[in-house]
């Protein structure tokens, strides 16, 4: 039998005022992010908003497995308690909520864990992104502003700076110069992680012990920066170019979507409804793009903007090349665009360090002009791995260093400080 791990959370700033919850389903043995649910809410309370997280979460995994056992974790000690059958539930906006809930799973395959808030960021995040779309408020409109949607009038806000972000790669992969920016990537293992810590672990004891602590809590306690502008980096679905690893840039033809990749488009404007967080769509110019954003945005009900920044490199006399036909006939030119992002491909094509500046550019527009929102990046191979690569800090031979599918998702959270935590990096989960 199949196990699950649901974490939940919902919030409501001003309590009741605008709410959203956020939950998350995990596989129980791996920790594999099976599903997610978020969704703002209209008005309502924090503990309606927890419920409703509880009961989406609950949904989600019975949609997964109905027979799997499940193991729900939340920080509303009221909620788990409830559900446990150890608090008696009086308030008649919960009731109904929590019956909803008993009755997604049979009796006795559904268990309750009350854990820290520190422990359940994932859920939290997605009931902040659900709030955030359903008002539209962008960081900094308000001092003060609770960050967390749990936070909402019930608990300290902490800045999700501290937040490991998640990134995953997979495999490595022969000919690592070929992915910069060719239809098809080398693979390798990429990711990172940071945390914030604001415990100090003294010994209980002495009130001195514990004003040390106290201390030492508030000094360490990363500052509240607000909510981070997102970028969602979705690339193009296939095209006819992709199964035979070509490099297709914005130099040469500007092929269409496959009906492989059509079906991708809509498998993930499936997945990105569900999560309901995206508040703007933004597209390269280039075809394959315009049409995957097109399929998405449709699904979302948004219009599609375009910007040029955000388009293909310019691969020269490499455009419909495989990397080995490159390295045949071009073989002093792919040498040094492996190793210098000053060097183009051959033919007056565009150099890394190019593309790099451009992009650079584009980003910061985006991020004047969305503050504090949720928004939808449809674009290619090397300008989403240059923002990942800019976002870490990374050198110019990162791009070699990660793997991008067709119609995968990253995510890139910045804040108000000008910092950038890297959240999420080639997922195809909404493929399977």
């Amino acid at each position: 039998m199949r196990e699950f791990i649901v974490e939940a959370d919902g919030g409501s700033r001003g309590n009741p005022g605008p709410a959203g919850y956020g939950s998350v389903v995990c596989d129980a043995v791996t920790g594999q992010t099976l599903a997610e649910r978020a969704e703002f809410i209209g008005t309502a309370t924090n503990n309606v908003a927890e419920y409703r997280g509880l009961l989406a979460g609950l949904r989600a995994a019975h949609e997964l497995d109905p027979t799997a056992r499940v193991h729900v974790r939340m920080d509303s000690k009221l909620v788990v308690e409830q559900m446990s059958g150890r608090w008696k539930i009086k308030h008649p906006d919960m009731r109904p909520l929590a019956m909803q809930s008993a009755a997604v799973f049979p009796a006795g395959q559904v268990t309750y864990e009350w854990i820290p808030r520190e422990r359940n960021k994932h859920a939290d995040r997605l009931a902040n992104e659900a709030m955030d779309a359903g008002t539209g408020k962008a960081a900094g409109t308000g001092a003060g502003r609770p960050k967390s949607g749990g936070a909402g009038s019930r608990r300290p806000a902490v800045s999700s700076v501290a937040e490991p972000p998640a990134g995953a790669g997979a495999g490595a992969g022969a000919g690592a110069g070929a992915g910069a920016g060719a239809e098809v990537e080398p693979s390798a293992r990429t990711g990172a992680g940071s945390g914030a810590g604001s415990g100090v672990g003294i010994g209980a004891g002495a009130r001195a012990d514990a004003d040390v602590r106290a201390a030492r809590h508030v000094a360490s306690a990363p500052p509240d920066l607000g909510t981070p502008t997102t970028l969602v980096l979705l690339r193009h679905g296939e095209t006819p170019h992709t199964p035979l690893k070509r490099f297709s840039g914005s130099g040469g033809d500007d092929p269409a979507l496959s009906d492989v990749g059509r079906r991708q488009a809509g498998l993930v404007a499936g997945a990105l409804a569900a999560r309901g967080t995206v508040r703007a769509v933004v597209s390269s110019p280039l075809a394959r793009c315009r049409e995957t954003a097109g399929i998405v945005a449709a699904r979302l009900g948004l219009e599609v903007s375009v910007e040029e920044g955000l388009r293909e490199t310019d691969f020269g006399a490499w455009e419909g090349l495989t990397f080995g036909e490159v390295q045949a006939r071009h073989p002093e030119d792919m040498n040094a665009w492996l190793s210098d992002p000053e060097a183009g491909p051959s033919g007056g094509g565009e150099s890394f360090a190019a593309v790099a500046e451009r992009v650079a550019a584009t980003r910061d527009r985006l991020l004047a002009a969305h503050t504090g929102r949720t928004v939808l990046l449809v674009s290619h191979v090397t300008p989403i791995k240059t923002l990942v690569r800019l976002a870490l800090g990374a050198p110019a031979q990162a791009l070699f260093r990660m793997e991008l599918s067709a119609a995968s998702l990253s995510v890139v959270a910045y804040y108000a400080d000008g910092n950038a935590t890297l959240r999420l990096l080639n997922d195809t989960s909404p493929l399977r």
